[in-house]
Order: C-alpha cells, then structure tokens, then sequence
C-alpha cells in the first residue's frame, strides 16, 4: 500500500488508494526484452519428414496446359513435347494463352525439391506466377 508523504494536520500520514504503476510497467519492459531475445532464438529450421496431405481436389480447367518434370530431369510441355530449360519458356509462350494461365507441375517423386524450385523460378522469372503443383490422390484414411 502506498503512503501519500505529504504533510497535511500535522504529522498524520494518509494512505493513498491509488494503484502505482510504475513498477508494473518496469516488469513488463522486462519482459518484453527477454521475449524479443528469446523469439529469435525458437525459430531455428529443423529438418522435418512431412507426411502427405489429403486435400480435396480442385476444379479441372478445360484444357489445362501441363509441365512435366521426370525423374531423369528431363521436361514435357503437354502430354508428349520434350524440351530443355533453355527453351521451355519459348515454347510455353507459344503454347500459352497469356501468362496468366494456370501451369501445372508434376514432378516425379524421385526428383529432388531443388529441382522443382528451379523450374518454378524459371516459370516464375518468365511471368507465371499460377504454378499449381500436381500430386496423386490418396483416398481419405478412416479414423480409428
């Protein structure tokens, strides 16, 4: 409890019901350094196996148009056309209706992540930025 030391009738000290903050908010500064060191401190990348993802299946577009990444590393643009990095942005142009078009990628599950990450930044440094990837269903697992 707080005392008010102000001298009024005399030498009687009142009581002061009022709440002091002021070490309130030193605590809370406090802690809010300790929490802006600490924060950085948890976000650490770890190696992580992620499982597969029963999604549910979007729309299929008319004609859609497909990238196709083997585990070889060799690319097909449709169903059947080779080509190679170097002029996969060319013939996607030509095949294209504008970049805005949905791509989707499939990509071999032999096929390492950087290798997929390469194509979409190929695909993105070219203008299409809608890369769907692409992936096999799995019926939905039933609960236990």
């Amino acid at each position: 409890m707080a005392m008010n030391l102000q001298k009024d009738h005399g030498e009687v000290l009142t009581e002061q019901h009022e709440i002091n903050v002021t070490p309130f908010i030193d605590v809370m500064l406090v802690l809010l350094i300790i929490f802006m060191v600490a924060a950085p401190l948890a976000t650490v990348s770890v190696p992580v196996a992620l499982p597969s993802v029963e999604a549910a299946s979007q729309p299929r577009e008319d004609d859609p148009l497909y990238i196709t990444l083997q585990k070889d590393l060799t690319l097909t643009l449709g169903e059947s056309q080779p080509v190679t990095r170097n002029n996969l942005v060319q013939q996607l142009n030509a095949k294209a209706a504008d970049t805005g078009q949905r791509i989707l990628l499939r990509a071999d599950i032999k096929v390492e992540y950087g290798e997929v990450m390469a194509i979409m930044r190929l695909l993105a440094a070219a203008g299409y930025h809608k890369i769907a990837l692409v992936g096999r269903e799995q019926p939905a697992a039933t609960a236990l």
